[in-house]
């Protein structure tokens, strides 16, 4: 089980960095095309469907074919090298800093690590924590995904000290405020929504059906990555608006093009000119990445830590 269990053998807090890390990085891996195209979705302006003549992207088919014939099959792992970081960096942060949080609330509090409430604190401190962490990378990523051909960065050392002489320091913390904000809740409900649904299985299903715990760690997953994701989706678009600010130039082949001065500012710009429905473009790759992501995350997680132990 993730998180502490006073009843079982628990993993070292360096075993749960470990095993965050290595589910981070195959989980990238096999994730990484879906979180392109969700990408591409929430920085286009204009409505994603083939009825606006503007529109580039209309549809998760559409823009698999698109990328691949404009940009070529690598296009779909554009930015995989600081996503890997973001994934190992923020895998590890958070799978450690979870497993000794919980353990530190049972010992210190009243409260029983293996609550559904204790997960969901513990699961969004920990997520912020590993935010702060990995954000600049997190950054780096956006932009590379983001950017059409010629390419603007030629690779990550340049991509830094360009995005550094041109912009600052502050350029690697761009929006740092939503996802500050939506990390917690998010993080909270994947985490305290695994645990719900990892006990709603152990009461349904019989001791003797209990082979299959992978398949079941996978599915509980995958269901917590899409209620976290659908709850919290509009902060993660406004995270992607706001890092590819100052960047606008490498948008122009995709499309208009918005300069935000802020979250507020972004919020508003979106109601104006796209409406609620603006909020959620990119959604529906986003939740087949959410629960293939999430699923994968939780299934390698507990795999790692199983054989660690």
């Amino acid at each position: 089980m993730v998180g502490y269990d006073p009843e079982t053998k628990c993993v070292s807090t360096v075993e749960a960095a470990a095993a965050g890390s290595a589910s981070g990085l195959v989980t990238r891996v096999l994730v990484s095309p879906l979180d392109v195209i969700k990408i591409r979705f929430q920085l286009q302006i204009e409505q994603l469907s083939s009825r606006n003549p503007g529109a580039k992207y209309h549809g998760i088919l559409q823009a698999v074919q698109c990328i691949f014939q404009e940009e070529g099959l690598v296009a779909f792992w554009k930015g995989h090298v600081p996503a890997q970081f973001l994934s190992v960096g923020y895998g590890a942060v958070q799978f450690m800093a979870f497993e000794s949080l919980t353990k530190l609330v049972h010992n210190v509090t009243s409260y029983n690590a293996r609550d559904s409430f204790v997960h969901f604190v513990c699961g969004g401190l920990t997520a912020c924590t590993a935010t702060v962490a990995v954000q600049p990378v997190d950054t780096l990523r956006t932009r590379f995904a983001a950017q059409g051909e010629p390419k603007v960065y030629r690779n990550l050392r340049h991509a830094v000290v360009t995005m550094y002489q041109t912009e600052g320091p502050r350029t690697f913390y761009r929006g740092l405020t939503p996802t500050i904000i939506a990390i917690f809740p998010y993080a909270g409900l994947q985490f305290s929504s695994y645990n719900i649904l990892q006990q709603f299985s152990e009461w349904v299903i019989p001791a003797e059906g209990k082979k299959g715990g992978n398949v079941k760690n996978l599915v509980c997953g995958s269901c917590a990555g899409i209620i976290s994701k659908t709850l919290t989706y509009p902060f993660d678009l406004f995270k992607k608006r706001l890092q590819v600010g100052g960047f606008e130039h490498a948008r122009a082949a995709f499309g208009q093009v918005r300069i935000y001065r802020g979250l507020l500012d972004c919020v508003r710009q979106i109601m104006r000119e796209e409406g609620p429905g603006g909020f959620f473009k990119g959604l529906s790759p986003s939740l087949l990445k959410a629960a293939v992501s999430t699923g994968l995350v939780f299934f390698w997680y507990e795999l790692f830590c199983s054989l660690l132990c």
